[in-house]
């Protein structure tokens, strides 16, 4: 239904287009923009990762062209940033990790393509904010405290997207002093959106959290203490059904305290999920579940 209601409003921009009046045009932009910024759960829901790697550039390609007309579109400026910082992520980060033993250069090269793919996500999340808060961007330099303070409610999914676009490309360009710079930011806002949603996303921003605690700039208390009690209320609010949950832990925890038989554990129940409990985050499930399994293999390497 959603992928007909898209087709049905890009068949209106290419008549109305036709039409004389650029405010014909600009409404008809608007609507196609309305359309493809809400078509995010066709993707998710998906059960074929492979299509979703192809389709996926597409649709943000399609998105950057509509974007073009209509350059303060708060819906595309959000879907931007979490496409971009999703893609990255799921079918160019965790493949680099994957071919590292076979291919270390080409590896990097994929690496490389991801963190420049996050820095364009982030330059989506700022654009967005700046529609809603002019000058934003310059904020975070001069009043970083003072920007923070801006966010409301309404704004923590623009903002949450924005940060961890940032510290996507900040964790993989750590030979670049001015960007590592930027992680004091994302804490900022990170803390600020924990503040003002702390159930944002059925625990998101708790799933965030379990693997920055363990090397955050700022913060008290013991690492893993923190991560556990992020890792403990990210499971609560997602039911369980999110394997993200358990690999974050399992990557960042047991690996730390190099205990086995945490971390099996930890995957095994991340391998147990249903992927259709929940239809929208199938596709994330399907995607942590392949990374379970990948550790899995390399339980041997990791934990000595």
């Amino acid at each position: 239904m959603e992928m007909r209601k898209l087709f049905s409003v890009c068949i209106q921009i290419v008549v109305l287009s036709l039409l004389a009046g650029c405010s014909v045009k600009q409404l008809a932009m608007n609507k196609v923009g309305d359309a493809l910024s809400g078509s995010g759960t066709v993707f998710a829901g998906d059960e074929d990762p492979e299509l979703i790697k192809d389709a996926l550039p597409f649709s943000l390609k399609l998105m950057e062209s509509i974007l073009a007309e209509t350059p303060k579109h708060e819906g595309l400026l959000l879907q931007l940033c979490s496409g971009f910082t999703q893609y990255s992520y799921g079918f160019v980060q965790l493949e680099a990790d994957i071919i590292e033993d076979d291919d270390y250069e080409l590896a990097e090269e994929l690496r490389e393509r991801a963190a420049k793919l996050y820095l364009r996500a982030n330059r989506y999340g700022i654009r967005g904010l700046e529609v809603r808060y002019p000058g934003f961007g310059d904020m975070l330099k001069d009043d970083l405290d003072g920007a923070v303070a801006l966010l409301e409610v309404d704004d923590v999914e623009l903002a949450y997207w924005t940060a961890l676009s940032w510290v996507g490309g900040v964790s993989l360009s750590l030979d670049n002093p001015a960007l590592v710079g930027n992680l004091q930011i994302v804490e900022k806002i990170m803390d600020r959106c924990l503040e003002l949603d702390p159930e944002f996303d059925d625990g998101s921003l708790h799933g965030f959290f379990i693997t920055y605690s363990m090397s955050r700039l700022t913060g008290e208390g013991d690492p893993i203490e923190n991560a556990t009690k992020h890792y403990l209320e990210a499971k609560r609010l997602s039911g369980g059904l999110l394997a993200s949950v358990n690999v974050a832990y399992a990557e960042s925890v047991a690996l730390e305290k190099q205990d086995r038989d945490l971390f099996v554990k930890l995957l095994e129940e991340a391998l147990a999920i249903d992927v259709n409990a929940k239809q929208e985050w199938r596709l994330n499930n399907l995607l942590y579940q392949d990374r379970a399994k990948w550790l899995l293999d390399r339980v041997d390497d990791l934990i000595f």
